[in-house]
């Protein structure tokens, strides 16, 4: 049985800090920084969660650029990872805020911190562009430590609200330690192309994972037959759909596996609504919509409007439209290379999908389970990266090694 929340009692909040808690293993926060803080948020408060965390990621801002004019860069490098990942955790429930206009300066901030961490990694990262369009998907190209290339490399695709921080912890801390060059950039709806420049979510991913190839492609230090791509959350569903089209990578990891990331957004609609969506009702669809969630409450509220913002939309309408496209089916039987699927116990937003996955492949795959006596259940197994990156790096050693 998956355990109880129990550091608030505000499920999606709960589920945050546990997900932050898990960043301490890589030094993406400090479990006393965490603890302290949450004592101060009541469940459900959004205001105090945004100041309180806005309060922790400024203090540790300051002492980040304290040690960085001492000297002092280890400490520096550690404090502005920390910064970065609350300034992000901040700005989780701002539609439910006082005052929501403030997530695109904070949003900034946990960049900045980000970069200034990136700057002081040895070696440093690399900020790349990645050529989009007639625009370009910005990233970081991380190295590792020793060795000399071309390098195995894996692509990480974040999901549909992570944070740029996020993804050290979340990949990137354990790939450089195997030997593994990491590459990390925001596609449409993510992170800059969301809040700099205002470019929503695409479901043909393929189109946002063939230039990022393509890219990779054209550096001499990356192995062109050694190219993984791992797609974390949502981030499990625009990797399958893309490695059903995009036939250069050597292998996939999806963590979870998605099949169908519409779901989760119908589960709770009543069969009224969906007839409405059906017959192309938008405004009597929206007025039913603005009616349940006043019903539902503030929170039901602030989710829906926060999972909403990538999507481009404004209207409920068009959102359900839009994430009806969101649906990998039988193009997982095009992928051709080996997968590894994640499947944690208790997943809440997309739960027995991993499995319908592996079952619809038909390339090699493993299909990983992670339990919760083993402390690695929910989504993306937030309190358990270390026992997660042990098992799919030993797996992914034997499919394309460093």
């Amino acid at each position: 049985m998956v355990e109880e929340q129990r550091f608030s009692q505000h499920k999606q909040m709960d589920f945050e800090i546990q997900a932050l808690l898990g960043s301490c293993y890589y030094g993406g926060a400090d479990c006393g920084e965490i603890l302290s803080t949450i004592d101060r948020i009541e469940a459900g408060d959004f205001e105090q969660w945004f100041l309180q965390w806005c309060s922790l990621a400024e203090r540790i801002e300051r002492i980040a650029h304290q040690c960085a004019g001492a000297g002092h860069s280890v400490s520096a490098r550690q404090a502005f990872l920390r910064a970065a990942n609350y300034f992000s955790i901040a700005n989780l429930f701002i539609d439910g805020s006082r005052d929501p206009s403030r997530g695109a300066a904070t949003w900034q901030r946990h960049y900045d911190c980000w970069g200034r961490f990136c700057a002081r990694l040895v070696p440093a990262a690399e900020k790349v562009a990645i050529p989009y369009k007639s625009t370009a998907m910005p990233g970081y190209l991380f190295r590792p430590p020793s060795g000399v290339g071309p390098h195995a490399s894996i692509i990480f695709n974040n999901g549909s609200d992570g944070s740029n921080s996020g993804m050290w912890h979340f990949g990137v801390a354990a790939a450089l330690e195997r030997g593994y060059a990491a590459l990390v950039f925001d596609g449409p709806g993510q992170n800059a192309m969301l809040w700099q420049q205002g470019i929503p979510f695409r479901h043909d991913w393929e189109r946002v994972i063939t230039p990022v190839v393509d890219f990779l492609l054209g550096r001499g230090d990356v192995d062109p037959e050694r190219i993984v791509i791992s797609g974390l959350s949502q981030g499990g569903y625009w990797v399958l759909r893309a490695l059903a089209f995009e036939q250069r990578i050597a292998a996939g990891i999806a963590d979870p596996g998605v099949m169908d990331v519409s779901s989760s957004f119908f589960c709770h609609l009543p069969a009224e609504m969906t007839a409405l969506l059906d017959n192309g009702d938008e405004q009597e669809f929206n007025r039913a919509m603005e009616a349940g969630l006043r019903e539902a409450g503030r929170e039901a509220e602030q989710n829906l409007k926060w999972r909403m913002k990538p999507y481009g939309v404004n209207s409920y309408y068009q959102l359900y439209r839009l994430v009806r496209q969101y649906k990998v089916g039988d193009l997982l039987q095009k992928i051709r290379c080996p997968m590894f699927i994640a499947d944690p116990e208790g997943e809440q937003f997309w739960p027995g999908q991993a499995a319908r996955v592996a079952k619809t492949l038909k390339c090699q795959k493993t299909l990983a389970p992670f339990t919760a006596r083993e402390g690695a259940a929910w989504h993306c197994e937030p309190k358990a990266r270390s026992l997660y990156d042990q098992r799919m790096f030993d797996w992914l050693a034997g499919v394309v090694p460093a």
